[in-house]
């Protein structure tokens, strides 16, 4: 937590920001003084930021018994993230190195060194490590919903990692794009823009074999974050990321079912892309235009390197779906798209039913905080 009038003038008395907006509660100085000279600013969001705060019960409201624990609580939690997973036994284990805080490894980009840090490190009842029993249903619309589907209980922590694929199953509902569409090609094809974590949980992906069945999902990442020594690396997912049990057969799949692309054709492949997307995409004008492009947690308003791509996706019209963090990044956001386009959001603000179930850590206002908080389009 900073206090909200850092950099804009005197200095900070060092100390926490105590001192929050009396009407909104949103926000917090370190002293009266700073707390005066900020109102000349903070006027203007003030009311805004209130009203969310009002909202706030919407987001933290999940199925899972352990949510009252371990998810938002006045966005400083007391228990860690840290502490929840070892208490289920996958701290650092499997895709669950990288939900903390203390973990740096990058070796998760390693393939070829087998499956060890790709599997779900859980039993095969409280993980998506084989097809479904049932076919999708087309009412699938809430955490509570695919539980049901999968077979899987609520007090399973799986949905801490599959917000990834299910915000994107739900971004697909919301571009209006549907099964039929796909009738002649059988191929869905995203451009997914400035991964970052989510680039070291990359067997969580397999999931879209069991959301999208029948489908070839093609998958491209382009972001900074992607390392250099992955820079168009190819991968096909031929398999679910693996649970623990012996017996189950999801442990007989071999190493050469999740590796680098040889060529093969997989339900789900994932291509990586080292760079701006408006850099690379407008470089390569002979790739085929996407079916859908998602931006999970972008983060518009905070870096400028979005305008250029904002315009490019308006050239090329095709559906884009953002995530954030939360409904203030959201609303500068749409504000910052508003401007460059000069067009409003196709899709408006709401919330994501696929965020990620336990708050941001590291927040820097009082506001509810969740991965994949909510989603917003052009």
């Amino acid at each position: 937590m900073e206090c909200a009038a850092k950099g804009r003038g005197t200095r900070c008395t060092g100390g926490p920001p105590t001192r929050r907006c009396g009407r909104c509660g949103a926000v917090a100085y370190c002293s009266i003084s700073h707390q005066v000279s900020h109102w000349s600013e903070h006027k203007e969001e003030c009311a805004r930021l209130e009203q969310q705060m009002l909202n706030s019960h919407k987001l933290h409201d999940f199925p899972f018994t352990f949510s009252n624990e371990f998810t938002f609580q006045v966005c400083k939690r007391e228990v860690p993230r840290c502490s929840f997973l070892m208490e289920r036994d996958i701290h650092h284990v499997g895709m669950w190195k990288f939900e903390c805080s203390c973990w740096t490894s990058n070796t998760s980009f390693d393939y070829s060194s087998g499956r060890d840090n790709d599997g779900w490190g859980l039993p095969s009842d409280l993980c998506p490590c084989r097809d479904p029993v049932n076919p999708i249903s087309t009412q699938l619309s809430n955490w509570k919903d695919y539980y049901e589907w999968r077979c899987l209980p609520l007090h399973s922590p799986a949905a801490l990692l599959l917000h990834w694929p299910l915000t994107i199953f739900h971004a697909v509902k919301l571009a209006g794009i549907s099964h039929s569409t796909f009738k002649v090609t059988n191929k869905l094809h995203i451009h997914y823009l400035g991964p970052d974590i989510e680039l070291r949980e990359l067997a969580v992906f397999s999931e879209l074999h069991a959301l999208f069945p029948g489908l070839q999902v093609h998958i491209d990442f382009f972001g900074p974050e992607v390392p250099q020594s992955r820079d168009d690396s190819k991968i096909n997912l031929h398999s679910y990321a693996h649970c623990v049990d012996i017996e189950c057969n999801c442990g007989s799949q071999t190493e050469a079912e999740w590796r680098i692309s040889d060529g093969t054709t997989a339900a789900v492949s994932l291509q990586l892309h080292k760079g701006f997307y408006h850099d690379l995409y407008r470089n390569s004008k002979k790739d085929p235009a996407p079916d859908l492009i998602i931006a999970p947690n972008a983060g518009i308003a905070a870096y400028p390197s979005w305008l250029p791509t904002i315009e490019l996706i308006k050239e090329m019209n095709v559906p884009a779906i953002f995530s954030d963090y939360c409904e203030e990044a959201a609303h500068l956001a749409a504000s910052c798209i508003g401007t460059v386009t000069k067009c409003p959001l196709t899709v408006p603000i709401q919330i994501n039913p696929f965020r990620q179930p336990m708050a941001v850590e590291d927040s820097v206002l009082y506001l509810a905080c969740y991965s994949n908080c909510v989603l917003f389009g052009m």
